[in-house]
């Protein structure tokens, strides 16, 4: 127990020193007259195109550059965090929308209001909150008022979809001038083709804006398409080639919750050669064609988006990814922890993904998510990001509830790849603080549950 409180603090004064000498990814973003940068999202795929094609997706986020409004673009103010503009299909005619990046992440618009557990229900939710403070001019709702369809979703709340990678590169302010005077000077009509105008060659068309010739196609690898993947190789190959410009790698991870993990990215010959529902039919069929294109697949030699890159925690800063002895470790601090916690019969009974499920979200006057979790004929509200997670002392056991659910998810061998150690070590922080017997534990809650829900923000119900 003291070594593994001992570890903890090395490891908490490693990260201070690693966010004063690292790149600090948002801190520089709020500064725009000391760094701006141009970076390629390159987003796992998930649902059908993590079973299918597997291409992913992809966007580019420019930190000096800001949104006018969705269709139009401005320089950034001091203290803005820049935006990320994609080009989409099928959204009220427009080639290319441009939304704030907190907002393009996570469909909330401060850091502290991100979910640390998220459930279909809530990021609907989520998502349709923010279309209707600022996106209703382009995505109205239904004539009966209900929530429209369409792919609008993918504006923002991106991260509670798939992981996503930063290949980030330097950029001058008047690079950035003339990219805004660009796009806001040329028209804004819908171009989204899958094959020549898709959203990887909407990346390309804005990197060799900034730097010609950067970045290409591949005719042998994606037989011709641009993909994201490829274009994200091209750019990394760029900056090794060019380390006078500021680069960096990053990875931001994917919202713990009960979404499937999103999956790996490929390249159009990477996802066939990857998949043996085509290739063992097609060595039996075709056997020169299946040779051919391992060849070709091996041929373009492998990249891994992941190799060397930081992961963005919840304070916007780059941290390591557990290791092997990190997990043990935390799962040990877990599994403790959850021994000393509620022992009545309500907090044993269900699971926080089963509660979710029931419960409804809600917005605060502040923008705060919460859920009105319902136990018989009452309902408590439960606080869901760290900005609000002591909302109550009544509810602290449900916070705990969700809290295990997040750490039980981080601590999964697959997903611990992806998760910064600094974020396991805050939240088992946040668990002890909650399952402390101390008074003052609970000291910065909210007055009573009727106080929270008398600020829940109109219309959010």
């Amino acid at each position: 127990m003291h070594l593994l409180r001992k570890q903890f603090a090395q490891r908490k004064a490693s990260r201070i020193v690693g966010s004063l000498c690292g790149i600090l990814f948002f801190c520089l973003c709020i500064s725009p007259a000391a760094h701006a940068g141009a970076t390629l999202f390159l987003e796992e795929p998930y649902s059908y195109d993590g079973a299918f094609a597997g291409t992913g997706h992809s966007a580019m986020y420019l930190s000096n550059v800001c949104a006018a409004s969705p269709v139009k673009l401005r320089p950034c103010s001091a203290g803005e965090s820049g935006v990320v503009v994609s080009r989409y299909d099928g959204i009220a005619g427009y080639d290319w929308i441009a939304i704030p990046l907190i907002p393009y992440l996570y469909a909330v618009e401060q850091r502290d209001a991100v979910p640390l557990f998220a459930d279909a229900k809530l990021v609907t939710f989520l998502r349709d909150q923010y279309r209707r403070q600022h996106l209703e001019a382009l995505v109205p709702d239904r004539p009966d008022g209900a929530m429209p369809e369409g792919n609008w979703y993918e504006l923002v709340g991106a991260s509670y979809d798939r992981t996503i990678y930063g290949f980030e590169i330097e950029t001058s302010p008047d690079q950035d001038a003339r990219l805004i005077s660009k796009f806001n000077r040329q028209p804004n009509r819908q171009r989204y083709n899958f094959v020549t105008k898709n959203c990887a060659d909407f990346g390309r068309e804005v990197i060799d804006f900034y730097y010609p010739h950067a970045v290409h196609r591949s005719l042998i690898g994606d037989l011709g398409v641009t993909t994201p993947k490829q274009i994200a190789k091209s750019l990394a190959k760029y900056s090794r080639r060019h380390p006078d410009l500021e680069s960096s790698t990053f990875l931001i991870p994917q919202v713990p919750g009960t979404a499937r993990r999103s999956t790996s990215v490929h390249g159009v010959l990477e996802s066939v050669v990857a998949a043996k529902k085509y290739m063992v039919p097609l060595f039996f069929l075709q056997p020169y064609v299946a040779g051919s294109l391992l060849a070709g697949h091996f041929g373009e030699g492998r990249f891994d988006p992941a190799q060397h890159a930081s992961i963005l925690d919840s304070r916007s800063q780059f941290d390591t990814a557990i290791t092997r002895a990190d997990r043990r470790a935390f799962q040990s601090r877990l599994d403790e922890l959850s021994r000393t916690g509620f022992k009545d019969e309500r907090s044993t009974e269900k699971k926080w993904e089963h509660l979710q499920a029931a419960a409804e979200p809600q917005l605060n006057s502040s923008g705060q998510p919460f859920m009105e979790v319902r136990s018989g004929d009452e309902s408590e509200p439960v606080g869901i990001s760290r900005g609000n997670i002591f909302i109550t002392s009544e509810s602290s056991e449900l916070a705990v509830k969700l809290l295990q659910a997040r750490l039980r998810q981080e601590l999964r061998p697959a997903a611990s790849r992806k998760t910064a150690r600094s974020d396991v070590e805050d939240d088992l922080e946040l668990l002890q603080q909650l399952l402390s017997d101390q008074p003052g534990a609970l000291a910065d809650a909210a007055s009573s549950a009727n106080q929270i829900r008398m600020q829940a923000r109109p219309g959010s119900q």
